[in-house]
C-alpha cells in the first residue's frame, strides 16, 4: 500500500505521525504537478490535509490527537511529492461597540486546497513575519526573519478543476509562499540570513 493509499482511507485521520521531519528526502524534492482532471485520490488527499488543519486548530481535538497547530500543509510533508497544498488561516476576533472581542463574521481569511499552485508575479518589496516562522516538519526553533515577497499573485486549480488567480498580502501571502516552497523542496530557513538572522533591511515590511 502506498503512502497516499494509506492516508486517504476513510478510517484514517492525518496525525503528526504522518508528517515527515527534517532529513526526509521528500522535503527536498521538487514535487510533480498533479494531472488534470484531478483523480479521486488527489481530491481526497487534499480534503484529508484540510481536515488535519481544522483538527489542529480545534483545541479539544488537537489535545486528544497530540497535534501541533498549523495553518498550512503540503503533500511533500506527508512524503508525497505532488503539488498539493492546503491553507487554513483563521480571522482575528472582532471588537464590538463595548470593546469586547467577538467572533469574526468570516471565520477564515483563507481556506483553500490548491493544486499545482505557483507564484506568477510578486512585489518588489520584501516582507517577513515579525516573530519568524515555524514548520510542522521541523521539531526545533530556527530563529530569524524569513524574507519573502510582500505581495504575490498565485495561480492554482481547485478540486473542481477550475483555475483561479488570487492576490495575497500580509500573513496569507507569507503562508502560501511557505507551502509553495515545500512543493519546490525549499524549507523556510533557507530564506534566513545566517550571519544576521534578525537584520531588517531598508524597505522590509514586518508582518504581525
Amino acid at each position: 500500500m502506498s503512502v497516499q493509499e494509506k492516508l486517504i482511507k476513510a478510517s484514517h485521520m492525518i496525525s503528526m505521525d504522518d508528517i515527515v521531519r527534517e532529513g526526509n528526502e521528500t522535503l527536498r524534492t521538487v514535487a510533480d504537478e498533479v494531472s488534470l482532471p484531478l483523480s479521486d485520490e488527489d481530491i481526497i488527499l487534499g480534503e484529508k490535509m484540510m481536515e488535519f488543519l481544522r483538527n489542529s486548530q480545534n483545541p479539544a481535538i488537537a489535545e486528544k490527537m497530540q497535534l501541533r497547530p498549523g495553518v498550512g500543509l503540503a503533500a511533500n510533508q506527508l512524503d508525497i511529492a505532488k503539488k498539493i497544498i492546503a491553507v487554513l488561516i483563521p480571522n482575528d476576533p472582532e471588537v464590538d461597540e463595548n470593546g469586547n472581542e467577538v467572533a469574526p463574521k468570516e471565520a477564515y481569511k483563507l481556506a483553500e486546497i490548491m493544486y499545482n499552485a505557483k507564484i506568477v508575479s510578486h512585489s518588489v518589496q520584501d516582507a517577513a513575519i515579525e516573530s519568524g516562522e515555524g514548520c510542522l516538519s521541523v521539531d526545533r526553533e530556527v530563529p530569524g526573519l524569513v524574507i519573502r515577497h510582500a505581495r504575490v499573485t498565485v495561480e492554482y486549480y481547485d478540486k473542481n478543476n477550475e483555475k483561479h488567480k488570487i492576490r495575497l498580502k500580509d500573513f496569507p501571502s507569507m503562508c502560501v509562499q511557505h507551502e509553495i516552497d515545500h512543493t519546490n523542496g525549499i524549507m523556510f530557513y533557507d530564506h534566513i540570513n545566517e550571519k544576521e538572522p534578525w537584520a531588517i533591511k531598508d524597505g522590509l515590511l514586518i508582518v504581525q
